[in-house]
């Protein structure tokens, strides 16, 4: 599905978190410089916090005024010691996407590593780890790749050798001292989720099966659909770059200066449709937007949803402002 070349360069984990950890923890070492963005989730943030505690030093790209990450200022950033670009393909509070190839390409002629969260992408948009010269691609089971939660997995470029983040069983090698260094076995310590696997296995056959970009076509016609139905109130302020149809299926808002809690709660008690309100785990880009107090309510929309689902959905903002005048 991502061309990774060598089925042993896929190791498979319980979420991305976990993946994004043992590359992150695996990869860099003191006096190693990282470039990461502002837009990214705690799942890349708060690794990379934690070396700067061991020497390594972080830069961040900032975001322009439509959430999109600001390339240009990657020149700027670069240093002797840099050592790799570790980026979201997209941001899971704006929904714009990142142009892989582009930046893949940067950093092939820069000799930077290419790190890769797609948590938000894998199993919905193409991601060729070849064309794209990724190095290291994270992602979870449990959102696009339609799999059990509790599932996820790092694709490696055979060139690139990430240290065990942790250690222990490995099935082979048990007069070993030390963590076998074959591949996946370096990376995958004790027993590993088998039933989910297994289950992952089966969502990416129907993936396939039904083809990724139509179902992928049916969730964003329907985000696309919620968004010009809610920017036609004055009230709704909407984030993200909508000029472009390239983007993940969902839309951030806020209506006037109510809580995003106080929405996505009447949502649910009134109408039973589920938001994610607050932060979403992705503290920098709520500081870059304005948004830290107030948050957003992020409406996410799947395959599975319906055309009369999302009207049902515009008219519950229309009653939801209605009902403050």
């Amino acid at each position: 599905m991502f061309n990774v070349g060598n089925s042993r360069q896929v190791v498979f984990t319980k979420n991305a978190t976990e993946s994004l950890n043992i590359a992150i923890n695996g990869l860099f070492s003191e006096n190693d410089h990282i470039i990461t963005s502002v837009a990214e989730h705690n799942s890349v943030l708060r690794p990379i916090h934690y070396l700067k505690e061991k020497g390594v030093e972080v830069s961040y790209i900032g975001v322009l005024e439509n959430g999109v990450i600001n390339f240009d200022e990657i020149p700027s950033l670069i240093k002797a010691n840099t050592k790799a670009i570790v980026i979201t393909h997209a941001s899971n509070v704006t929904g714009n996407i990142t142009d892989l190839k582009k930046y893949g390409d940067f950093c092939r002629n820069n000799n930077l590593l290419f790190v890769v969260d797609a948590s938000q992408t894998a199993g919905a948009f193409n991601i060729d780890m070849k064309e794209m010269n990724i190095d290291v691609l994270c992602f979870t089971g449990h959102k696009s790749m339609l799999g059990p939660q509790g599932t996820g997995a790092l694709c490696v470029r055979e060139e690139v050798y990430i240290r065990p983040f942790m250690v222990g069983g490995s099935g082979t090698h048990s007069y070993d001292e030390f963590q076998p260094d074959k591949m996946p076995t370096r990376l995958e310590a004790g027993t590993l989720n088998s039933h989910g696997i297994a289950g992952l296995h089966a969502s990416i056959d129907y993936i396939l099966r039904n083809k990724m970009e139509n179902l992928t076509n049916k969730s964003m016609e329907l985000a696309r659909k919620f968004y010009d139905g809610v920017t036609k109130f004055p009230e709704v302020k909407v984030y993200g770059d909508f000029e472009t149809d390239l983007r993940a299926p969902i839309v951030s808002l806020n209506i006037s200066d109510m809580d995003s809690s106080e929405v996505s709660n009447i949502l649910y008690e009134e109408y039973k449709i589920s938001t994610r309100p607050g932060a979403h785990c992705a503290p920098l880009i709520h500081k870059a937007l304005g948004t830290v107090e107030q948050g957003m309510v992020r409406f996410s929309f799947s395959h599975s949803n319906t055309f009369d689902e999302v009207e049902l959905a515009i008219n519950a903002i229309k009653k939801i402002i209605d009902d403050r005048r």
